[in-house]
Parts: structure tokens; sequence; C-alpha cells
């Protein structure tokens, strides 16, 4: 009836998940507070980028833009990835 799950415990289920990014929609309205809305996940940078690159060509609308979001960990991860890569393909050359 209750969850007993401990902070910790729903933490690591969080950590055991994908990474997730999100593409944004950015709505702007002339003289108000912009509006956002999550328009699709992904669970790759590059999935993401092609869903933000598809709704941008899409897009009609001046006021309408798009943008990529996610947590700390997963951006890092991919950061550290692609130094790792770069630092690989230096030593190979």
């Amino acid at each position: 009836m209750f969850n007993n799950q401990t902070k910790e415990d729903k933490m690591s289920e969080v950590k055991d998940k994908k990474d997730i990014w999100l593409v944004i929609e950015k709505y702007v309205y002339s003289n108000s507070t912009p509006s956002h809305t999550v328009r699709k996940t992904a669970t790759s940078v590059e999935e993401a980028i092609g869903f933000k690159l598809a709704l941008e060509k899409l897009n009609e609308q001046t006021d309408v833009s798009y943008f990529l979001a996610s947590d700390v960990d997963t951006v890092m991860n991919n950061v550290i990835t692609a130094h790792n890569q770069s630092v690989k393909t230096k030593e190979v050359a």
C-alpha cells in the first residue's frame, strides 16, 4: 500500500536506467513568459539531435525553437566518452 523505498533506492533505480535526452520546444509569446514543452525523448544524443533537426525542418513558426536537455551525468558521460575517443585517435596517428 505504501511505497517504502528510500531515497537511495530511488536514486539507484534512476542510475540503472539508460541515458535520457529531451527535445524541448520553446514557444515565445510576444509579451509573455515563454512556455516549454517536451516534444520527444531519446536514449542517445545522436537520436535526440535527429529529432531536433527534423522538428526544426518542419517548423514554420518564428516564435518556436528547439533545444536539447539532459541530466548532468548523461551530459558528462558523453563529454568524457568523446574526449577519450579523441585521445585514442591522436595516439594512433
